[in-house]
């Protein structure tokens, strides 16, 4: 009656006269949250799909946690317009706005974030890879393109295709890099990225993603570019950052930090300027060098697995990813493709006569 069109939204005036004039006895806490689903969109209607996926559970996790404890009662009031907080709360609200598309996610996020356990695994290793570069940088006298020294390589982190039997290089390259450039740049989009997604989503789901990053960017070198080594973190960086941009434009609609295209644009150009000087070191070095220089095709894999497996976990907040279909998809290509590429790595190089420097 209240919708004669069928378009499947009352305002919300509309539907609180009704509540207020029937007496519905319905949780207070799931009015609150169908208040800030009705705040989050452009009308600020109430969706009839909404109401009946509250009233039959039909949520994620963090939305069921809410209906079955009646007392937790969110404010009404909208983050951004709320003033006294301190920087913490502050920077929590930013990182709500800036990483989740939901206003009800937000609000919830905003409300029951607690600062146990702290977002340790970006942290550790960013501070991580910049110990190993002062270190090598002190111990070699160079800091910039420390790759072209001769006693760059015999590091135990780096990846060389020659090693390829000692399988933890496949990890460790990520804690090298070729000179301060490119330390800046991973360091940078890690600190700006990676810490607020794993605020949001956790310890767990941020770190299997950048390593699964640094994995495949690893695998994808040892096939596609057999005579060059690997060092950086840009296989992890690039699919948090990949999978982040890409959440973002999917959500764009919904996302509602200012400044959004700025904010866009800066991860672009740092990815972009980490490509560029990655392919102009690998195809003409400005020094003349005893050997291939680093891959730059660890950077696409990250990519391809940020938007295809990261986009599925960024889009999955605090619900069970087991439960999708779709993770199961990806992860059995995941699981796929590092099948093929330690095959190709024990019997390829043998088969097809490589020459590894």
């Amino acid at each position: 009656q209240l919708d004669p069109e069928n378009t499947g939204f009352i305002g919300v005036e509309t539907f609180a006269s009704l509540v207020h004039s029937h007496e519905l006895p319905l949780d207070p806490a799931k009015l609150d949250m169908l208040v800030a689903l009705a705040q989050g969109n452009d009308e600020g209607q109430v969706c009839y799909q909404e109401l009946v996926d509250l009233i039959s559970s039909k949520r994620s996790s963090s939305f069921k946690r809410a209906i079955a404890n009646g007392q937790r009662a969110l404010p009404r009031d909208v983050l951004l317009d709320e003033t006294g907080l301190g920087f913490y709360k502050r920077f929590v609200r930013y990182v709500a706005y800036e990483i989740l598309p939901c206003e009800m996610d937000r609000r919830w996020y905003f409300y029951q974030h607690r600062t146990c356990p702290p977002p340790v695994f970006m942290a550790a290793v960013t501070l991580t890879q910049i110990i190993v570069f002062l270190c090598y940088g002190a111990r070699l006298n160079k800091w910039v393109l420390q790759t072209y020294h001769p006693e760059y390589m015999k590091s135990p982190l780096v990846y060389h295709p020659g090693h390829r039997a000692r399988a933890w290089r496949f990890l460790t390259y990520m804690f090298m890099h070729v000179g301060l450039e490119q330390l800046g740049f991973n360091a940078l989009l890690q600190l700006m990225i990676g810490v607020p997604l794993e605020m949001v989503h956790g310890i767990l789901r941020i770190s299997f993603l950048y390593l699964a990053g640094v994995l495949a960017g690893s695998l994808t070198v040892s096939i596609t570019d057999m005579r060059a080594p690997l060092v950086g973190g840009s296989g992890g960086v690039y699919a948090l950052c990949s999978a982040h941009l890409a959440n973002v434009v999917m959500n764009w609609a919904g996302m509602r930090c200012p400044y959004k295209l700025r904010r866009m644009v800066l991860p672009l150009v740092c990815m972009s300027s980490e490509v560029g000087r990655a392919v102009w070191l690998r195809f003409s070095p400005p020094l003349p060098a005893s050997g291939p220089q680093p891959s730059f095709m660890a950077h696409l894999a990250g990519a391809i697995v940020g938007i295809s497996m990261g986009l599925t976990i960024l889009r999955s907040y605090e619900e069970s990813l087991q439960d999708q279909c779709g993770w199961w998809v990806l992860l059995l290509s995941y699981g796929t493709f590092l099948l093929f590429a330690v095959f190709w790595n024990i019997f390829a190089y043998d088969l097809l006569g490589a020459q590894i420097p």
